[in-house]
């Protein structure tokens, strides 16, 4: 499974207003500059996670972006959901007709647990929890 650039590049955009400890509105060449992403790209990205309630808008001169959630209510998983739907290892995982051997495939057992891992850690992951990783220097401990 490799995430697409616009998936990175939206996390990365998401962690930034996370750790916004101003509370104001970030504009969107703030974003774009600190991340070393292209302005026009941002747009699209923040309209798609606008969309999916979790950034808002905010008008004005001193409009700009902020996270529509607290950071502790926002996992990773809800950013990659929005942008690039349900995880999928292999079709035979979500749709067992896809393949005629679904039903005894022990393949099939692997890249289902191997899915359910990749899902059960973004799902434990806030940004909160990046926040203050990335503030106390220190690497996320996983326990799978």
């Amino acid at each position: 499974m490799k995430l697409s650039t616009r998936t990175r590049y939206a996390v990365r955009a998401m962690i930034e207003l996370a750790q916004n400890e101003t509370n104001r509105p970030l504009q969107l060449k703030i974003i774009a500059e600190r991340q070393d992403i292209s302005v026009k790209y941002l747009e699209q990205l923040m309209a798609v996670l606008r969309s999916a309630g979790l950034i808002r808008s905010v008008r004005g001169s001193k409009g700009g972006y902020v996270l529509a959630k607290t950071a502790n209510q926002i996992r990773v998983s809800d950013i990659l959901h929005c942008l690039e739907g349900p995880i999928t290892t292999v079709e035979c995982v979500d749709d067992g007709d896809h393949c005629v051997r679904a039903v005894e495939c022990a393949a099939r057992q692997v890249w289902m647990k191997v899915q359910k891992a990749i899902e059960d850690v973004l799902q434990s992951i806030t940004l909160q929890d990046v926040v203050e990783m990335a503030r106390d220097g220190r690497q996320m401990d996983f326990q799978i």
